[in-house]
């Protein structure tokens, strides 16, 4: 039977977490600009 390879899946794990982090962050700055309204206004 083949050995479980744990370093590979601490990096999916890693990079799981890191994308999940990475959109959240999007989000609360999307969130952010909308509310501080950084966006020019419309003439």
């Amino acid at each position: 039977m083949a050995k479980p390879n744990y370093s590979f899946e601490k990096r999916q794990r890693e990079l799981a977490k890191k994308k999940k982090q990475d959109e959240k962050d999007a989000k609360k700055r999307a969130a952010q600009e909308s509310k501080t309204g950084t966006t020019p206004p419309q003439e």
